[in-house]
């Protein structure tokens, strides 16, 4: 089947069976790499995508669903001049990874977390990443890359 749709800004076509994953899409047919494939299962959030501003696990959705849709990767994050994103500065600047697997989509799920909850205390970002699994860590400094980044999003521009 013929998917058309917006990446990172960029119309995109991909022609894929009608069980292809947009994970598979994303990575095998539009080489976009970052997002992860972690799981399969939606449980561990590494393949985390904004798909119309929402973030969703990518393992979770057909490219055929996301026919006329917005998809944001992690490779449209960043300004076109390659300036980080708030969110990506601030898990770069609090060490809010290790092996870096989780990183593509749990900074995904941070950005999509703090524009709907701007004021989120620790405890509600704990509890909203609840979907996303990084298995280095220990969420400490994930937790307050959450947090500097939220505050980096909120500042006036």
């Amino acid at each position: 089947m013929q998917v058309q749709f917006t990446v990172n800004g960029r119309a995109a076509s991909v022609d894929v069976p009608p069980n292809t994953l947009l994970v598979h899409a994303l990575r095998e047919h539009l080489q976009l790499t970052g997002t992860h494939v972690g799981c399969d299962t939606s449980q561990c959030g590494a393949c985390t995508v904004h798909l119309n501003g929402q973030a969703v696990k990518s393992c979770a959705v057909l490219a055929v669903q996301v026919q006329g849709a917005d998809v944001q990767t992690i490779e449209g994050l960043a300004a076109p001049d390659g300036t980080m994103h708030p969110m990506q500065a601030a898990f770069k600047e609090c060490h809010g990874l290790q092996c870096g697997f989780c990183t593509p989509g749990m900074v995904m799920s941070a950005v999509d977390l703090c524009k709907n909850h701007p004021n989120a205390s620790e405890g509600e970002i704990r509890e909203l990443l609840e979907g996303n699994i990084c298995r280095c860590t220990g969420y400490q400094n994930i937790v307050r890359a959450v947090q500097q980044g939220q505050k980096a999003m909120a500042a006036p521009a």
